[in-house]
């Protein structure tokens, strides 16, 4: 007798229609086309994971350059003047010290100026 996936095919088949659940048309209920929208799907998951660590990076940076522009340095030095003050944040500490603890934030924008050779400090 020949034997047929029968349940398992139906499990994996259910699996696919699950995770396309949602999905408009043909692309959640066709098994073809939930199976190349699915893997479509992955890749652009898998790329703007890496894309988000990029613009919440650029966010960060963003913001820092505007608080300490408020304070009379470029972002430039003031991330100069904290490498070489041995200061270890990084931008996204920076970000939210800026944002909500403006008083921390200038206790460090001073100690990166202090830091800077005489010729880069204002």
């Amino acid at each position: 007798m020949r034997t047929t996936k029968g349940s398992a095919r139906n499990r994996a088949k259910n699996r696919l229609y699950r995770k396309a659940k949602g999905y408009h048309g043909g692309r959640g209920r066709l098994l073809r086309t939930v199976k190349e929208t699915l893997l479509r799907a992955g890749q652009y998951a898998y790329r703007d994971r890496r894309a988000r660590r990029r613009d919440f990076r650029r966010l960060w940076i963003i913001r820092i350059n505007a608080a300490v522009r408020e304070r009379g340095l470029r972002y430039s030095e003031f991330i100069y003047g904290l490498s070489r003050a041995h200061v270890e944040l990084d931008r996204k500490m920076l970000a939210e010290m800026a944002v909500s603890d403006p008083g921390a934030f200038d206790q460090v924008v001073e100690l990166a100026r202090a830091s800077l050779p005489a010729a880069a400090s204002p």
